[in-house]
């Protein structure tokens, strides 16, 4: 076990209307860690009767907290921010030694959740409305803002702090209840998380969470239960789609982000330089484990060379290894699946004719380990055009005129992000406007900020997090009609 992860004081049970409680059942399942092996934790295993528990609770207290001031939700999100901030070096340690993720950019997602627990705090306070007069002069419209009721919230392993900072804080600060289920391979970032909002003083019932090792049985109790008004998920389109299902058939609203698949386009007139820095940021946050992480690099023929050798040089530079230690770059992938996948894109492309300029393969020793990966000459045919990579791995594919790498980078059934590369404003403004995407980075490459609604589009998702849009999603408009 890693010196720096302590695991004395962690929660690994159930939590129910304000009570850390076991399953009914006893059962547990087992927290990995995906640098060494070693088990580190095991956490409660609920199921269906523990999910109906937690449902019921948030709607028993859904009443009497869509009552509660603005500045008291905002108050419970500042100290939680507070907390989160005070507690950077632990909630960093659980998360590294559970996910994977290098120690430092375990910090700096802790730096980046906490900041929508303050962010949502000031908007607590900002919920707004309208009022007018109708046209006619006998009617005085009142447009006010109501939450939207309980709310459920499912969480993905590669973010496990920020994903459920992300959707907690809105749904607090417009006076939602929540339940939520963490991902299976990364709890005990999430259950930190919620002793936090217990020690800001949340009440009892307001956020409950069930860990468990199968997602169906508590989330299906969840949408089927007619008390949950909302479903935010973060996850994989295909798990999207079976949420928005269900949902449809209690007319649920409801919050989708979903996968990706992220051109990276670097235009002729590209400072190189800037784009090679953008490029890995892009391609190996998370060792390349993220929703917006570049997946499709499109560089101009005049440019490509010079490109794809800088940015081969500095992949091959990244010292990779348990994230625990100093000097780790780039940590584990989450698990075997994830390893067995990279490696089958990886052969898919050579097959067809790609070159591997750096990487190519998994060092030896334990861990899910990926070596950071270039390729070239990547055929538009290869698997890994067309699937969410989520590894190390950047595929490199050369293009001559704009019309045509547009025409590639939109040629995808997702739209989350798009990154593009140039010194010229106009095609900037271009880039931006045709990509289908609901975000887009110039010159950048990193996207992702609270302050931002974070979102996609086509089976990238719907609705936004984040911004001022962020707490819209968790809210319903109504109108009043007043006589005159």
């Amino acid at each position: 076990m890693s010196s720096s992860f302590d695991p004395s004081g962690l929660h690994t049970e159930l939590f129910i209307d304000g009570v850390w409680q076991k399953a009914a059942s006893g059962a547990t399942f087992p927290v990995e860690n995906p640098a060494t092996h070693e088990i580190i934790a095991h956490v409660a295993d609920g199921g269906p009767e523990e999910a109906g528990a937690a449902i019921e609770a948030a709607g028993r207290a859904q009443a009497e907290w869509s009552k509660s001031t603005p500045r008291k939700r905002a108050d419970i999100l500042r100290r939680a921010f507070d907390l989160v901030i005070a507690n950077t070096d632990r909630l960093a340690a659980i998360m590294t030694a559970e996910m994977g993720k290098p120690l430092a950019e375990a910090k700096g997602e802790v730096a980046y959740g906490a900041e929508f627990l303050r962010w949502f705090s000031e908007e607590a306070t900002r919920i707004g409305g309208d009022s007018t007069t109708s046209v006619d002069g006998n009617t005085r419209i009142l447009i006010t803002k109501e939450p939207v009721g309980p709310c459920v919230l499912v969480t993905p392993w590669n973010f496990p702090l920020a994903m459920g900072a992300r959707k907690i804080a809105p749904a607090v600060a417009a006076g939602c209840t929540m339940v939520f289920k963490p991902a299976e391979l990364t709890p005990l970032t999430s259950l930190a998380l919620v002793d936090i909002f217990k020690q800001a003083g949340l009440p009892d019932g307001v956020l409950n969470v069930v860990t468990t090792s199968n997602a169906a049985s508590v989330v299906e109790n969840w949408m089927s239960s007619g008390i949950a008004r909302k479903i935010s998920f973060t996850g994989s389109t295909g798990v999207g789609k079976i949420l928005l299902r269900q949902a449809s058939e209690n007319v649920m609203r409801s919050s989708m982000e979903l996968g990706g698949n992220a051109p990276f386009i670097v235009l002729a007139d590209a400072d190189i330089e800037k784009a090679v820095d953008g490029a890995m940021k892009a391609k190996m946050r998370n060792m390349g484990e993220a929703c917006t992480a570049a997946n499709r690099f499109f560089v101009h023929r005049s440019v490509a060379e010079e490109f794809t050798e800088k940015f081969s040089k500095k992949m091959s530079e990244l010292q990779v290894g348990n994230g625990a230690l100093a000097g780790t770059d780039v940590g584990p992938l989450i698990e075997q699946k994830g390893l067995d996948k990279v490696e089958s894109l990886v052969a898919d492309a050579v097959a067809k004719g790609a070159r591997v300029l750096t990487g190519g393969s998994r060092p030896e020793g334990p861990g899910y380990f990926y070596s950071p990966t270039v390729m070239t000459d990547v055929a538009l045919n290869s698997d890994l055009m067309t699937t969410e990579i989520f590894g190390p791995v950047a595929a490199i594919t050369p293009f001559d005129s704009e019309d045509e790498v547009l025409r590639m980078a939109n040629d995808t059934e997702w739209g989350l992000v798009g990154y593009v590369f140039t010194e010229n404003t106009d095609k900037a403004l271009r880039f931006s406007a045709e990509l289908e995407v609901g975000m887009v980075g110039i010159n950048t490459g990193i996207v992702s900020n609270p302050i931002a609604p974070f979102g996609g589009v086509k089976q990238s998702g719907l609705g936004r997090e984040g911004g001022k849009a962020g707490i819209d999603e968790f809210l319903e408009t109504k109108y009043t009609a007043i006589a005159i």
